[in-house]
This record gives C-alpha cells, structure tokens and sequence, in this order.
C-alpha cells in the first residue's frame, strides 16, 4: 500500500491522497507515446500541461512542464525537467513561447476548460495535442455493468468534444486511440481484458473517478467482480476481450494543427 497525504491540487481530486502510487501504476505506453510524438511533429519546445509524473513527454526537445500538485511533481522522474507550479488557466508565460502544446488526461481536472483552452492557443505557436475521453463513450466499457457510479463521474466530468473543439479554434483533428491489450498506462479501459487489475486498491486509486463512489460501493462492486472471476461469471460475459490485440473505447486524440 502506498502513503497518501493531501497537497495543494488543481480540479475536482486530491491528488496528494489519491495519487502517491501513480508513477507506479500509470507509465506511459509507447504505443500511445507515439502517436502523440507525430501529433506533435517537429516542435522544438513543447509545454507540457497538466503534466502529473511526466507521462508522455517527449524527450528529444526542449520541454516545460506546469503541474499545480506537488505529490504528483515529487514523483516525475530525474531524467525530466522539473514541474512548474501552474495551473492550466493562469500560465506564466509570454504570448507565443512554445512550439507546441500538449495536455494528457488532465482537462477534465481544469476549473475553467475555455480560460485553459484559450491559455494554450496564447502561448502556443504550432500544435496543440489533447489525449482525453469521449464521454459519450465512456459508459460503454464493461466496468460500468459492476460499478456505475465510477462511469458516470468519468462522463459528467469529461468536457464533451464540441466543447473542446470550439476552445482550440482552427483546424481540429479528433481521432479514437486504440488500446493495447499490455497498455502500460493503468487507466480504466487499459483493462479491458485484465479485470483481475481491478482487484489491486492501488491500480484503482491511480484512477481519480474511483474515489468518487462510496467505499462500500466499491468495497461491495470489487466483491462482485472477484466472485464472478472465481465462478467463470465475467468471462462468461466478456471473455473474448481477453483474446482483443487492442479495444477501441472512449480514448481519443484531439489536434489542433
């Protein structure tokens, strides 16, 4: 078990209590790192919003990194810049600074999406590359059968795609990111096929939509899906997503070009 104590965090979680254990559960995958980097191109200088422990920083430019918790700069690691204490919506930095921008799994945390949308278009000259979900399609995954309520605060707190498209402004390119069946990157979906991951307290708390159902719900949910494991149940419902190579969720890539 991971130590958690709070720290000063933007948006909705705390992740000085929720998200000690993240670097450990949450490691970028390479297959998604990818696609990112061609999003990206050629920029020389990227800031990196919301940056958490650095996942999906690319490492053969100039990087800034903003990221407002503390618990979450502690655990980037030594071979990253180290993380400014900013918030998406009050970025400290001159008009046109950077080559490009990116935010990864952190706009659904901001308190204001169109101030920090409209930061990023202000400090950025080339690209602007979010990977977030698509809350129409969130509730889809076969989690929200043994736990709703994690499934609905991720739909109600990811900002819908007109929202997101209406903020960057200019040429958007939306695209579904599939999943890798080993995805490296421990958010609900990159389970699709390993529910057992589910049974770790610790792989759940690396996803911030978990703490907003109720300990005995997930303590009666978690039960549930063991008991179905046990008995044949799940895979008898879902088992063939065992054998998917990727699965095509709710992860998408938004780009402004």
């Amino acid at each position: 078990m991971c130590a958690r104590r709070g720290d000063r965090s933007a948006g909705d979680v705390d992740y000085g209590q929720l998200g000690r254990c993240y670097s450990n559960y949450r490691q970028p995958d390479p297959r998604i790192t990818g696609l990112i980097r061609d999003a990206v191109g050629d920029a020389q200088s990227v800031l990196n919003v919301g940056a958490g422990a650095g996942s999906y920083e690319p490492i053969s430019c100039a990087v800034t990194a903003v990221e407002p918790s503390a618990s979450m700069r502690a655990q980037r690691p030594s071979h990253l810049v180290q993380a400014i204490d900013a918030t998406a919506e009050q970025l400290p930095f001159p008009d046109k600074s950077f080559d490009a921008a990116m935010a990864t799994f952190t706009v659904h945390q901001w308190s204001n999406l169109s101030e920090g949308l409209g930061e990023l278009r202000r400090v950025t000259r080339g690209p602007i590359v979010i990977l977030t979900c698509d809350p129409l399609k969130v509730r889809d995954f076969w989690l929200n059968a043994y736990i709703p309520e994690v499934l609905d605060a991720e739909a109600r707190r990811y900002p819908d795609m007109t929202q997101i498209v209406a903020g960057l402004g200019g040429s958007i390119s939306v695209k579904a990111v599939p999943i890798p069946f080993d995805c490296t990157d421990g958010f609900n979906e990159a389970y699709y096929g390993r529910p057992e991951m589910f049974l770790d307290e610790d792989a759940r708390l690396s996803c911030s939509a978990w703490s907003f159902a109720t300990p005995r719900r997930v303590s009666e949910s978690i039960e549930k899906l063991s008991d179905d494991l046990r008995s044949g149940a799940w895979d008898r419902s879902y088992g063939t997503l065992r054998k998917l190579p990727s699965y095509e969720g709710c992860l998408i890539l938004v780009t402004q070009a």
